[in-house]
């Protein structure tokens, strides 16, 4: 298979994590277009040491940074047709809520913790991948996944529930 070959096999992931990063179809696509045109143009650099999702993963995350830091927005319109694509079979009231509650918990999180929680539980990379692909290291990477878990608990009121208990460092006694 030929590096051109790749990079088209890798384009539905890299929509995939655009859509879910930016939040915004038509960014997305453009986002990745931009990726695709710079990957193409630049494919003789590829220096073959992995796979070529990846190093596209790594153009595509530098892209969106570059944009962020031109035209750092605090929020977007969408349009409601856009805001939500229910499964074939609907869920419940209750499901639709929750899903819309952890998506909007999503949205608030710092870049960074998004980036890192989308390429682990949307992409399914390992943390090695994750933070080879982020250009960080790999407990700087655990510590963003930890703490955009912690917000997301923390902002859908999933915290604390009823049968969780002290431990000793919360001042139950041994």
């Amino acid at each position: 298979m030929t590096v051109l070959d790749d990079i088209e096999a890798s384009i539905p992931a890299l929509r995939r994590y655009a859509r879910a990063l930016v939040r915004d179809r038509d960014r997305a696509d453009d986002l990745v277009q931009d990726c695709l045109e710079r990957a193409v143009a630049k494919r003789h650099l590829w220096r073959g040491d992995g796979p070529v999702q990846a190093w596209l993963f790594r153009i595509l995350i530098n892209r969106y940074r570059d944009l962020q830091r031109q035209n750092p927005s605090p929020g977007h319109l969408v349009a409601i047709e856009d805001l939500t694509h229910e499964p074939a079979q609907g869920g419940s009231q209750e499901s639709s809520l929750a899903l819309r509650e952890v998506r909007d918990a999503m949205a608030r999180l710092p870049g960074d913790q998004r980036e890192a929680l989308l390429i682990v539980a949307l992409e399914g990379k390992s943390f090695d991948q994750a933070a080879s692909l982020l250009d960080i290291p790999k407990g700087t990477l655990m510590s963003r996944l930890a703490r955009a878990r912690a917000t997301l608990r923390l902002l859908t009121g999933r915290n604390v529930g009823p049968t969780q208990t002290k431990g000793p460092s919360q001042g139950a006694r041994p």
